[in-house]
């Protein structure tokens, strides 16, 4: 559903604060718990940091879908959305092992700079968003994350990321997690 009034600062303040909380956690992450499991996920929390970091790729992708998506007619979005609920379990396993992997490549001595380069980007992205494209919306696939919902604006894209991150943060087992 869409929010008339959009609070960029409150968007942009929601991108730093994961960010710095990011940070803290792989600054406090003991040797041990790298590799310990988390709490209701099959990853490590090595793994799941990276999969914190993934949701706000995501996003960079998603924020050119839904300008292409806004748009077309309404149809296309949910044809896509159709098409994309209907692969989710194909999408479940790409979803899962490529965090594994890719874990390996932006690791806990990659992921910081990684998720700084990323949220800067949507900040800058959030900056140049006129009033006009934060009502634009499309059709999300409501079956691949808990936080898509079957429409969604632009603005409410900007806030997915946080709502993602703060749900896996709950998962991690580190020794140096504190309420963020």
């Amino acid at each position: 559903m869409s929010q008339p009034n959009v609070d960029r600062e409150d968007l942009a303040a929601d991108l730093e604060r994961a960010r710095a909380d990011f940070h803290h956690l792989l600054d406090t992450t003991g040797a041990d718990d790298w590799t310990a499991p988390t709490n209701g996920t099959r990853w490590t929390n090595e793994e799941l940091l990276f999969h914190m970091v993934f949701g706000y790729m995501i996003v960079q992708k998603l924020l050119i879908l839904v300008r292409i998506f806004g748009r077309l007619p309404d149809g296309a979005s949910r044809a896509n959305a159709r098409f994309l609920n209907a692969v989710t379990g194909p999408f479940d396993v790409i979803n899962f092992y490529g965090s594994r992997l890719a874990a390996r490549v932006y690791n806990r001595r990659r992921m910081g700079a990684r998720m700084d380069r990323v949220v800067a980007s949507l900040q800058r992205s959030l900056r140049r968003e006129d009033a006009t494209r934060f009502m634009r919306e499309m059709h999300y696939p409501s079956r691949w994350d808990p936080y898509f919902h079957g429409s969604m604006s632009l603005a409410e894209l900007y806030r997915y990321p946080g709502q993602h991150y703060d749900h896996h943060r709950k998962q991690l087992t580190v020794s140096g997690v504190r309420e963020p």
